[in-house]
């Protein structure tokens, strides 16, 4: 009989964000709950993704160099491996025209910075009970 307990795995979140003060916000009220990957673009995030690292959830912002947010959710739902990763958008981009040209590319939500990081994480649960990641306790 093995002794051996096994402990649950955090859920593992990627942020996308290459403004560093606000990588420091989203690091410190993520980081407790989830295991937390910081990316400054989308192509080191795809970079990261096709090495085998896969991820239970993305945080993007939008306007980020080599490769925009835009692109990445063109990319992730053109792809057969990651199309299914729940992608939340959070940007400065308040028009009600970009946050539909998101949704309709593919992000399952998007939320306005600055944001109230107790509302991050109540999207971020709502979305992972859905996806069966977590128990809706």
């Amino acid at each position: 009989m093995s002794t051996e307990t096994t402990l649950p795995t955090k859920i593992k979140i990627m942020v996308i964000e290459d403004n560093a003060p606000m990588q420091l916000v989203l690091s410190h009220h993520l980081k407790e709950k989830f295991e937390v990957s910081m990316f400054n673009d989308g192509f080191e995030a795809m970079t990261y993704l096709h090495e085998g690292n896969l991820t239970d959830i993305i945080i993007s912002d939008l306007n980020t160099p080599r490769m925009t947010g835009y692109e990445l959710i063109d990319q992730l739902r053109a792809s057969g491996f990651f199309s299914s990763i729940p992608i939340i958008v959070l940007s400065g981009e308040e028009s009600t025209e970009t946050r539909i040209k998101c949704l309709e590319a593919g992000a399952d939500d998007y939320l306005v910075k600055p944001f109230n990081p107790r509302e991050l994480l109540a999207r971020l649960n709502a979305i992972l009970r859905r996806t069966g990641k977590v128990s809706s306790n």
